[in-house]
């Protein structure tokens, strides 16, 4: 591929293309410039008049069709001096390609597909692996390269060279970086229709291309063409007769020589490999480079780990580079320096550290963004220079900077012989590609450490969050139980039976055991809870949690506890002790408020309410207590510092909050002078229904 040709390939597929300085290059190249104007100018783009202007030109063509022109250009240069190239007749081959490319143009525009141009370049290339595989292993597929392409010589290509020459061209295309379904197009042109049906439009149209230009003496094959393409099968015969005659003219348009391709011998004849041609090697060398860096790049998104990744680094630069040693330096986290990054074999760079504010080749190389090369002669060496090249025991030092974007995030520092340099010097590019890759890798690593590290930090948080929450709600039941255990006492003394408060305190120790259980378990969402079919009676949780205030020091003369229920709507869908702890909370809540005024607490049963058109039961505890503050009520459910004297952590409303979220429910609170009361609505249980009228009936005081 001409010089030319490789800045145009360069330029097309960068970000910041601009149409003036693409001109400009194209200009250089007087066959170039000249396929662009007669293109332009032809029926199919010109508006009004000529367009003698090559700028004016490239812009009424677009990049698209530039990018076509130069590809379409290359694909014969740079094939056509493909290795063995010179020693086979390639107008048979050629012919194939342009009878193809010019058949996906009319296909596509009889599909109305957006892009016919593109179709033309991917039936242009359809077939290039072939060649591929001819200049990679001309004795072992010298003899198949004229056989008839069908799905049998794939067959055989893959028996002896374990790749067909779909394979290889669809390979070639994606490191041209060129559109996936044109690559998919060249990928699966041997599948069978009934496969494709369904496929991208231009998957199926070089498909159909490709059987009419090559088996169109064949009835099915036509027929099979038509269907993928809603061609009637006699509107075949049509193009192809159109196609021979547009493949003539494209040819003089592309200065091929198709005279005589018809009579072209089945087998190739065999020549040495004719002289290199300097650009060509460059192409070679730089197509080379590309496909090592991405392979290698996929080799470091292999690894696991920064040590794993910064060890493949430094073993594929030694085999790369022929490095005798490599060490890595990495910014540290306040990007004033740059430290060591310890390798199996290289530990003592650990202790290293290069300040960015100092100088001297490392850290210019890592500030700049670019190579440097270090020598033990000549000019005078900074101190850090000279350690390194005294610790990689080497005469030189190559300085690759890691760069990933716009940053730099380190250097790979190798040891090399002086006689070495020039050699590295003209690798420049490709030690820079390979900076990048493993720039690349290594801040993925640092990401997904930072990842791992924040979600340790967050497991940490939320085991403190939950012991917090345990030491909070075991002071509930072991507040019962000192109770009780006086109650127990003096019953005892009196000589009364104990048989009930033995019941209870037996319960509360369990409730203990649970809940300190509960931080080795994994606590089931609200969903699992409902889906578990568990479901609770409310009067009964009610009763249960009026047993354990009852007869006990807990709850002063001066408070009155009163129940007030429906008859029928007496059950939730959940867990009842998740119901029994929100009312333990909420109770004890509401005697503290109430223990230095006295008051009225009541635990309310309301019934049923439709909420976005599902059934819910409200339960209500309000007392006649002071009421809370605007401060208190706007954090009312978060965990906050308690206000209340004595050991309280102020967790308890927002355990509240988390086990009615738990149940599925919704909490709510109304606070005023004359009380608050918390508004309860938990789901009602399967088969539920909502009564009207009940009456209200008070169950009783403590």
């Amino acid at each position: 591929m001409p010089q030319i040709l490789i800045k145009l390939l360069a330029h097309l597929q960068a970000d910041d293309l601009g149409m003036p300085e693409l001109a400009a290059l194209v200009a250089k190249d007087a066959g170039m410039t000249g396929k662009v104007l007669t293109v332009a100018n032809s029926s199919a783009y010109h508006r009004g008049g000529r367009q003698p202007n090559l700028e004016q030109a490239m812009v009424s063509l677009g990049t698209d069709m530039i990018k076509t022109l130069v590809i379409s250009d290359s694909v014969f240069q740079t094939f056509n001096s493909f290795p063995n190239s010179s020693a086979t007749d390639l107008r048979a081959f050629w012919k194939n390609s342009l009878t193809t490319a010019v058949l996906a143009r009319d296909l596509a525009r009889h599909l109305n597909y957006s892009q016919p141009e593109e179709a033309y370049l991917a039936g242009l290339l359809h077939n290039v692996g072939r060649l591929a595989l001819l200049a990679t292993a001309p004795k072992e597929y010298g003899f198949n390269f004229t056989a008839c392409d069908d799905e049998d010589l794939c067959a055989v290509e893959q028996r002896t060279l374990q790749i067909t020459h779909a394979e290889a061209g669809a390979w070639l295309i994606e490191r041209w970086q060129l559109d996936s379904f044109l690559s998919d197009a060249v990928l699966y042109h041997h599948e069978p229709g009934e496969r494709l049906e369904g496929a991208h439009p231009l998957i199926r149209i070089v498909r159909a291309a490709h059987l009419l230009a090559g088996h169109a003496e064949d009835p099915n094959r036509v027929v099979e063409a038509a269907r993928l393409c809603d061609l009637e099968p006699e509107a075949a015969d049509e193009l192809l007769a159109q196609a021979s005659r547009q493949v003539e003219r494209a040819a003089v348009h592309l200065g091929i020589d198709l005279a005589g391709a018809d009579d072209i011998p089945a087998l190739p004849a065999f020549a040495p490999q004719p002289p290199v041609d300097p650009v060509q090697q460059r192409l070679t060398e730089e197509m080379r480079n590309l496909v090592l860096v991405s392979e290698i790049g996929q080799a470091f998104a292999r690894q696991q780990g920064e040590s794993g990744l910064l060890e493949s680094m430094t073993r594929s630069a030694r085999v790369l580079f022929d490095f005798e040693n490599v060490a890595v330096l990495l910014e540290n986290p306040t990007g004033h320096a740059l430290v060591g990054a310890p390798t199996p074999t290289q530990q003592r760079i650990a202790e290293f550290s290069i300040p960015l504010s100092k100088g001297g080749a490392v850290a210019k190389a890592a500030l700049e963004r670019r190579l440097a090369f270090v020598r033990r002669e000549g000019a005078p060496l900074g101190l850090p220079e000279e350690q390194l090249l005294r610790m990689l025991g080497t005469e030189s030092l190559v300085c690759v900077p890691l760069v990933s974007g716009a940053r730099c995030i380190g250097v790979l520092i190798g040891g090399i012989s002086s006689w070495q340099v020039p050699s590295c010097q003209k690798r420049e590019r490709f030690m820079q590609s390979f900076g990048a890759q493993a720039a690349s890798a290594l801040e993925n690593a640092m990401s997904e450490r930072g990842h791992a590290r924040r979600q340790l930090a967050h497991v940490a948080e939320e085991y403190r969050e939950a012991s917090r929450r345990v030491v909070h709600e075991v002071n509930n039941p072991l507040a019962i139980i000192k109770n009780y255990l006086s109650v127990l006492d003096s019953k005892l003394e009196r000589q009364e039976p104990v048989g009930g408060e033995l019941s209870i305190l037996n319960e509360e120790i369990d409730r203990v055991g649970q809940l300190v259980n509960s931080l080795t378990e994994v606590q089931p969402g609200a969903q699992a809870i409902l889906e578990s079919g568990a479901s609770a009676d409310v009067s009964k949780v009610v009763e249960d949690v009026l047993r354990l205030f009852r007869a006990t020091d807990f709850v002063p003369p001066n408070v009155e506890i009163v129940v007030s229920t429906l008859d029928e709507a007496g059950r939730i869908e959940g867990d009842p002790d998740i119901l029994k702890q929100i009312l333990v909370n909420l109770v004890k809540n509401a005697i503290e408020a109430l223990s230095a005024t006295g008051g009225r607490i009541e635990i309310a049963n309301r019934g049923h309410v439709n909420r976005e058109r599902r059934l819910y039961l409200e339960l209500v505890v309000s007392d006649t207590g002071p009421g809370l503050s605007r401060e208190v009520l706007a954090n009312l459910f978060s965990a906050v510092k308690s206000t209340k004297e004595g050991p309280h952590h102020g967790l308890g409303l927002s355990i509240v909050h988390s086990l009615v979220k738990k149940l599925n429910g919704h909490i709510a609170c109304r606070s005023g002078k004359t009380g608050t009361s918390f508004e309860i609505l938990l789901p009602a249980h399967a088969g539920a229904s909502a009564p009207a009228g009940l009456p209200v009936r008070a169950l009783g005081s403590v």
